[in-house]
């Protein structure tokens, strides 16, 4: 298991607050379980993202866009 990240990113936390795991997300949304890694490892920027990309996660998670965008 995946020690719990002392800083989330919001994505995290949006994530988590749903109760998914990255795989689960990533099956339900359609997006590679390395690209969810990546922005929750700020590896990738999520502010940067196709907005089709950032939608399904949204609607999978149940949350506005706004919820897992950045804000820094």
């Amino acid at each position: 298991m995946p020690k719990k990240n002392a800083n989330p990113t919001a994505f995290e936390i949006a994530r988590r607050s749903a109760g998914l795991t990255r795989k689960e997300l990533s099956e339900r949304s359609g997006i590679p379980l390395r690209t969810i890694e990546a922005y929750e490892q700020r590896k990738n920027d999520i502010n940067l993202a196709a907005v089709g990309s950032i939608k399904r996660v949204s609607d999978v998670l149940g949350c506005r866009i706004e919820d897992i965008i950045s804000k820094t």
